[in-house]
């Protein structure tokens, strides 16, 4: 039972990692086996940091989609749960509504994005009377396409704040309401921090989402013209023309570091307040 998990994970996981971590440190284009790769050491780092012209802009839509759902999407999604954990009539089809985008894939919201955004048919043009091109203009399409993708993100987070909400102790709020503490104040005093566990999970599910969108920004425009994206640039770089897999490694171990070290310093901070609290 162990062996067969242990096989996947490190042959579909692990394995991939570790070889792009030493890829990125060679020339290897793909061609012939790994032996015709040569190590050029942090060259590929090098090029990426100063004369790749898609980098920097991509990495910045990274960071504005991080700071998205974590500002916007992410607590509105707590603002649903909280509101739903009340029990308000109808709550179940209220629920089934707004979990209705988690169970579609990235691809498909890809293509609602492009019905939505339609310069000539598109459903935010007709409501406005408009023919702007919501997906073909550099400056707006960024923002376009993060509705759609907050639409998903916030209906995830609900179902996740509604399942920690629902596991809070009820004499928590009792005692705080009979102390005569507001609602905000005992939610944010009390409830709030009942929270913890969730609120790692949370964190980590949202830099992982930010951080590795792809399916989305392919669709509508394979990444281009606005949308660049880290992954987009891994994956023209790896399986596109260019055919450059030691600098699509590089690239890749950036993501890979960038995902991994803010998870691992709010989760090593989290757990050192649980022990010392």
């Amino acid at each position: 039972m162990i062996t067969v998990p242990v096989i996947l994970v490190g042959g579909l996981v692990w394995f991939p990692t570790v070889a792009s971590i030493g890829l990125s440190f060679t020339n290897w284009d793909g061609i012939g086996g790994v032996t015709t790769a040569h190590w050029i050491g942090i060259e590929n780092y090098r090029q990426v940091a100063t004369i790749y012209p898609g980098f920097w802009p991509a990495v910045r839509h990274n960071l504005i989609w991080l700071a998205y759902l974590t500002f916007v999407a992410t607590p509105f999604g707590l603002f649903l749960a909280y509101q739903l954990d009340k029990e308000l009539r109808g709550s179940r089809v209220y629920q089934s509504i707004f979990f209705l985008p988690v169970v579609l894939s990235f691809a498909i919201i890809g293509f609602i994005v492009q019905l939505v955004y339609s310069p000539t048919q598109g459903l935010v043009n007709g409501i406005f009377s408009s023919n702007t091109d919501w997906l073909g203009d550099p400056s707006i399409n960024l923002w376009a396409v993060l509705v759609l993708v907050g639409w998903r993100h916030t209906g995830y987070i609900m179902i996740l704040y509604l399942a920690g909400l629902k596991a809070v102790d009820p004499s928590l709020r009792e005692a705080a309401a009979i102390d005569g503490a507001s609602e905000w104040h005992a939610f944010r005093t009390v409830v709030f921090p009942a929270l913890r566990p969730i609120n790692i999970v949370i964190v980590v599910v949202t830099v992982i989402e930010a951080l590795r969108a792809f399916d989305i920004v392919f669709i509508v425009n394979r990444g281009r013209n606005g949308l660049e994206l880290l992954s987009i640039l891994v994956t023209n770089n790896i399986i596109g023309e260019a055919s450059r897999v030691g600098y699509g490694s590089a690239i890749a171990v950036i993501l890979i570091a960038f995902s991994i070290v803010p998870i691992v310093v709010f989760v090593w901070n989290s757990f050192n307040e649980s022990e010392h609290a």
